[in-house]
């Protein structure tokens, strides 16, 4: 007897892991339609191969403190009292510096949703802007940066004489935005919960990951970061294997059209322009692992992934964190459609105050 039941909840996870994994599917799709087509097998560099083995340590560091408890007593802690937007837009910036914008807003955003206050869809939205902001002020504050650093061979003083313009504007124009923002005061609390004894292990795992990224210790430390990470347990390993295989994926097709593109981007001198509104197409991360390979002119790029991550929801994985994290706690049409829109006018604006500070400059 067929289990029709069965079958239908099997297709309904399908279908969601497939909305879920989109980008993952397109690149699947384009790489094997490429390979097929210019019959040729995708080759990755000792460098991509590198970036993503540390983006990888980079996950199961920030996810073993997230399990420590670390992460939640702080969260709570600063929840207490009043300017609470303002903490949150804080909070948000410097985690996303430091443990990269989607992370930041795995914890930030179900956090703000968890709270007895109003206004949660302008904070979030000051979330997702802020985890942008603050994520392009480090190496490792997302993965277009990273692969950026790794790629170029950058030194850290540089980089961030180069994007410190950018993140610190927004951060005021954010600051502003919250202390504006009328929010009562939450009710006064007291961090939760206990942090295990393994968060300072994760801590110090976490830094010594960060001195290898900024070049301060040699790439071999890395292995060393793994070994520990293995001998403190098996819970942090359980990351987005589907991220690291959506940048797999996205190397590997940037390496197959490599030379069909080569022509079409090598004479493009607005390098700014073209990283930019390639990422509205196909997102920040995807669009610097395409342009990387045919422009010395990092800073431009830099700024242009940068810039990118605003604008429609897709330009970031941010951008779809925080937006599907209201959308499923949200259930009155009206107000999931004014999110949407609000979302939209104010990142597009943020993307246009993005761009002219780029030109002001440069």
């Amino acid at each position: 007897m067929i289990n029709l039941y069965g079958e239908a909840v099997g297709l309904k996870r399908l279908l969601e892991w497939a909305l879920q994994e989109w980008l993952f599917l397109a690149g699947l799709t384009g790489l094997l339609l490429s390979m097929a087509w210019f019959r040729r097998l995708p080759r990755y560099s000792s460098d991509e191969l590198q970036v993503l083995f540390l983006l990888w340590l980079l996950f199961v560091a920030v996810k073993g403190i997230e399990q420590s408890g670390l992460t939640a007593w702080v969260a709570r802690y600063l929840e207490r009292g009043g300017f609470l937007a303002v903490k949150l837009v804080l909070i948000t910036f410097f985690l996303a510096a430091l443990v990269t914008n989607d992370v930041a807003l795995v914890i930030v955003v179900p956090l703000t949703l968890a709270m007895d206050t109003k206004r949660k869809g302008a904070l979030v939205m000051l979330e997702a802007f802020a985890a942008n902001a603050g994520s392009a002020l480090t190496p490792f504050g997302n993965p277009q940066n990273l692969y950026l650093y790794w790629h170029y061979g950058l030194q850290p003083l540089d980089f961030f004489l180069t994007i410190t313009p950018f993140s610190l504007l927004f951060l005021l124009i954010f600051l502003a935005a919250a202390a504006l923002i009328n929010v009562p005061p939450s009710p006064a609390a007291t961090p939760g919960g206990t942090v295990e004894r393994s968060a300072g292990a994760y801590l110090l795992l976490l830094s010594l990951l960060v001195l290898v990224v900024l070049r301060l210790l040699p790439f071999p430390f890395a292995y060393a970061v793994a070994l520990g990470v293995f001998a403190f347990g098996k819970r942090a390993l359980r990351v987005d294997y589907w991220l690291l295989l959506t940048f797999l994926v996205f190397f590997g097709l940037v390496d197959v059209l490599k030379p069909a593109l080569e022509p079409l981007l090598a004479p493009a001198g607005h390098v700014f322009a073209t990283a930019a509104l390639t990422s509205q197409a196909i997102s920040n991360v995807p669009a610097t692992i395409l342009l990387a390979d045919f422009t010395p002119n990092w800073r431009a790029l830099l700024w242009g992934v940068s810039v990118g991550g605003f604008g429609n929801l897709i330009a970031s994985f941010a951008n779809l964190i925080a937006y599907r994290f209201y959308l499923t706690r949200q259930s009155d049409p009206a107000k999931r459609s004014a999110f949407t829109v609000h979302f939209l006018v104010y990142s597009y604006f943020l993307f246009g105050i993005g761009t002219a500070l780029y030109y002001a400059l440069y």
